[in-house]
């Protein structure tokens, strides 16, 4: 997070936004708030001790705010010690959109690059098929993460996270011409779909949580359960309609990872694997980004609870894909 520093004892001052916040008490039942702040620049979780809501105003998820307090390390993560919090007021002249973590393609351009590849389909009722679906969300995707807090959680990244994985799909599709294309290229449009019931999004795109419906149902099953809702009413083939289900069901590999059953075909296959490595290359590399050349990162627990190495070798190691030009 892009915080000003104010004095050598780790003290730091500046705007930011609430992603998400509880209201906790500690072991001797004093009141506190338990948060997790971010900027355009990444997030960092804090506490702020004594909290009196009479005293110290109410506070929300999506909240812009100026923040005073003190770094520290807890289990080998930074950490804010909150000491002063207030509402941003109109004469901080800050707007809220500087301080939300985006994708730096627009969700529009994302969107369209995506609709232009499912209208090359030769598979006439799966071009029929993703469409609908896409229009039924289109709203949603523009601004919609991917995440909550691990890889492509900010303003548009599920569009992201999905057009990378679709670039990384036709790349391979002309390696491997006897892999289905149209098959393949409609399960990665689809495989996260239905995070846009899983989570709960302020207008910024930032997600304060997980709605019900995500947290009993979840978006693996939610997107198979659409393209059977969608399908059926289109008239889609059952066995085309069962391809995609399982592709959704199975792409997150392994049970232990959620997925409802393994890849059983070639394109499921190839689905999980651009998934995981999609995710794990922005995870990694915006791990490492958070650290100078020549030292190691705090253990990242979504990556086998590994240190990470900043080798410094490249320009940078920021992570942003060629997805297209911008627009």
């Amino acid at each position: 997070m892009n915080l000003t520093p104010i004095n050598k004892a780790g003290g730091v001052e500046g705007f930011c936004i609430i992603k998400s916040l509880e209201k906790k008490v500690t072991a001797k039942g004093l009141p506190y708030l338990d948060l997790v702040l971010t900027d355009a620049h990444g997030e960092m979780t804090a506490k702020f001790w004594d909290y009196k809501e009479d005293l110290h105003a109410k506070y929300a998820a999506g909240q812009l705010i100026r923040v005073r307090g003190t770094l520290n390390e807890y289990n080998g993560i930074e950490q804010l010690r909150v000491e002063k919090i207030r509402p941003v007021v109109e004469s901080d002249e800050v707007d809220i959109n500087d301080f939300v973590p985006g994708a730096e393609y627009s969700g529009e351009a994302m969107l369209a690059e995506i609709y232009t590849v499912v209208n090359s389909f030769k598979d006439e009722p799966l071009k029929q098929l993703i469409t609908a679906i896409l229009d039924e969300r289109k709203d949603k995707l523009l601004y919609w993460p991917a995440a909550f807090k691990l890889h492509h959680a900010m303003r548009g990244g599920l569009l992201y996270h999905t057009l990378s994985i679709l670039r990384l799909a036709q790349g391979l599709c002309k390696i491997y011409p006897f892999v289905d294309h149209d098959l393949l290229f409609a399960g990665v449009v689809l495989h996260d779909i239905a995070k846009t019931q899983e989570f709960e999004v302020e207008d910024t795109g930032i997600v304060s949580g997980y709605t019900t419906d995500g947290n009993l149902v979840g978006h693996l099953v939610r997107g198979a359960m659409a393209v059977e809702r969608i399908g059926s009413k289109l008239g889609t083939p059952k066995e085309l309609m069962m391809l995609l289900e399982h592709m959704i069901i199975s792409h997150h590999g392994e049970p232990e990872f959620g997925a409802a059953v393994r890849p059983m075909f070639l394109e499921a296959e190839i689905l999980a694997q651009l998934d995981m490595m999609d995710a794990r290359i922005y995870a990694i590399a915006q791990a490492v980004e958070a650290v100078d050349g020549g030292e190691f990162t705090v253990r990242q627990w979504s990556l086998d609870n590994r240190k990470l190495y900043n080798h410094a070798r490249g320009a940078s190691s920021e992570p942003k894909a060629n997805l297209m030009d911008k627009k």
